[in-house]
């Protein structure tokens, strides 16, 4: 409790929190808790392997369709290109470093693949990136949370236990992927027909799917894991994502139980694995221990993600943010704990090396990558302002492509399904759906949108797509698009900015002719140049000159206007700066941002 309300106070994931609250009561704090408190080492892989298969579970039950098309192609590769080269970068930087078996150094390489959603999630909910890059972070972490557990026993049965072949290890890896997809896949047909077509008493109709489902989940997971070792992940990562876009009865109500759920056993798990860690295993790593860690974070994952987006419409930035965002989570520590226990009896040096290692780089990833995640994120500026466009024409997509150029998280709506395939073919998140039905909106995260721009070709909608977000959200500013100029006053009176199209255009051409200098600027203004408008919240500029201003600006940059009180007017070199003016920037799009960051770095 006292870690949930701490991440929600200072916005920092949970999980560093509840691994720290473990190690406080464990062995190495109050000795309050220790592995017998559990039962013995059988019950609490029990109890860890029911609880991860509902955090699997409900974490893939969020992985929505309209979710996984907004980076197909980068998700792609980080769970195929990406997991490989962590693998093998991983498993080779442990053999060298720590002077291991190349058996050991690949199981731990195994385990190490995996981020999860157990560690993923809670830094996504305090940190609202762009769409595209929640997507692709949580698709690589619950496809790898499944890619390391069964590759991480398949490894320990046939490499640590006992020697094999490499056909042999791909054949149990993907018999055991095989069962868990079959399993996953038949489950949730079964839970499908349950909850579509069988009366579950009106009077208890609610209670009694969130039941199914709870208990479809624990039995997915049991009847895979009897069939094959460590298939029951894959299973329940398969019948999560199949009966999350399946349009459930009562699906809300599910999510949030499930939610709730979830919070209860991912607290358990992390506290309970954090009591077993000693400092005494990580000590007798040395500075080869040090190795892998610095490796890990700052060598092998940014690689991977830099292969893995390179050519896409992820900026540099947002690259940078997702080498930073790897940390490891429950998988690791879960499966490294059980093989530790088995390996106690016949190579008690090589068990310490595993949980010394796994253990080792998932308290230094929780702590700096997720304790720092918002740091980083506003060191990089990846915090974008949302703004959704209802419209996925020309208008909309002109409109979302010079946004997301200025690096804001665009969300376009339309009914449309041929226009939001063209949408997303151009690289846009896009929803389909009506723009004026409230839960579409919701769905495409009006509720922490700063800006809604209607712009459909149907006045009508966008003068009641104006009045819901109005009315029901509490958005900053909303514009619409209005295409009979006699409509320009119905919008006004609602306090929406409406952009009339023939008043633009008629505007445009008159430039042309009148002005055409000028209208050529801007033009190229349009494509090369930007315009933005700022608060200055810098304190070290607070009190200087235009003048003075002008030595920490980059050259291609000038200061239109200044404004002040709702007053504009064109600078003076000896205009002072004050708290709550807002500076226009004119200039070349590379120097206007980076003036931004010099004038306003929050």
């Amino acid at each position: 409790m006292v870690a949930q309300i701490l991440s929600d106070r200072l916005e920092i994931p949970s999980v560093l929190f509840l691994i720290l609250a473990g190690i406080a009561v464990g062995p190495e704090g109050l000795d309050l808790v220790g592995l017998q408190s559990f039962g013995g080492p059988e019950s609490l892989s029990a109890v860890v392997g029911l609880s991860v298969a509902i955090i699997i579970f409900e974490g893939a039950f969020h992985l929505k369709l309209d979710k996984l098309r907004q980076a197909p192609r980068e998700a792609f590769r980080l769970v195929t290109l990406g997991a490989i080269f962590t693998f093998v970068g991983t498993a080779a930087v442990v053999r060298f470093a720590l002077n291991v078996p190349w058996s050991l150094s690949f199981l731990i390489g195994a385990l190490l693949i995996a981020t999860g959603p157990t560690v993923i999630t809670p830094i996504l909910n305090v940190i609202s990136v762009r769409d595209r890059v929640g997507a692709a972070l949580e698709t690589e972490g619950i496809v790898n949370d499944v890619t390391a557990a069964i590759l991480a026993v398949v490894i320990f049965d046939l490499a640590v236990a006992g020697g094999t072949s490499l056909p042999q290890l791909l054949g149990s890896f993907v018999s055991r992927l095989g069962i868990g997809l079959v399993v996953g896949v038949v489950t949730a047909a079964i839970i499908w027909y349950l909850l579509k077509h069988v009366d579950l008493s009106p009077s208890n109709a609610v209670q009694n799917a969130r039941l199914v489902v709870l208990i479809g989940a624990i039995a997915t997971f049991g009847i895979a894991e009897a069939l094959a070792p460590e298939a029951g992940i894959a299973a329940v990562a398969t019948a999560g994502v199949l009966l999350g876009n399946a349009d459930l009865p009562y699906e809300s109500e599910i999510e949030a139980f499930k939610g709730d759920i979830t919070l209860i056993v991912l607290s358990f798990v992390f506290i309970s694995l954090a009591t077993l860690l000693t400092f005494d295993e990580l000590a007798s790593l040395g500075l080869g221990g040090l190795v892998v860690v610095v490796a890990v974070m700052l060598l092998i994952r940014p690689i991977a993600v830099l292969l893995c987006t390179y050519g896409t419409r992820f900026t540099f930035r947002e690259q940078l943010f997702m080498s930073a965002i790897g940390p490891r989570g429950i998988i690791p520590a879960s499966v490294a704990t059980l093989f530790a226990l088995e390996l106690q009896s016949t190579n008690p040096q090589q068990a310490t090396v595993l949980v010394g290692t796994v253990f080792l780089v998932i308290l230094a990833t929780v702590v700096v990558e997720g304790g720092f995640a918002r740091h980083i994120a506003q060191a990089l500026n990846v915090l974008p302002m949302r703004v959704i466009i209802v419209g996925a024409g020309r208008v909309g997509r002109g409109l979302a492509e010079r946004l997301e150029d200025r690096g804001e998280n665009v969300v376009i709506i339309d009914i449309d399904q041929q226009a939001v395939e063209t949408a997303r073919s151009a690289g846009f998140t896009a929803h389909h759906g009506d723009g004026t039905d409230t839960s579409v909106l919701q769905s495409a995260g009006v509720e922490n949108a700063k800006i809604v721009a209607a712009a459909t070709a149907n006045d009508d909608a966008n003068l009641l797509i104006a009045q819901l977000t109005n009315s029901k959200f509490d958005v900053q500013t909303v514009i619409a698009r209005v295409n009979t100029p006699d409509n320009v006053e119905a919008f006004e009176e609602l306090g929406v900015r409406a952009i009339s199209a023939n008043d633009a255009i008629a505007h445009e051409m008159d430039n042309a002719i009148e002005r055409p200098a000028l209208s050529e600027w801007m033009t190229e203004l349009g494509r090369s140049g930007d315009v933005q408008e700022i608060e200055v919240t810098a304190d070290k500029l607070i009190g200087k000159s235009i003048r003075e201003l002008d030595e920490y600006l980059p050259d291609g940059v000038l200061i239109a206007l200044v404004s002040r009180g709702g007053n504009s007017q064109i600078p003076e070199p000896d205009l002072t700066l004050q708290h709550g003016d807002h500076l226009t920037f004119v200039g070349r799009r590379e120097a206007v941002h980076d003036a931004i960051e010099q004038c306003h770095p929050q």
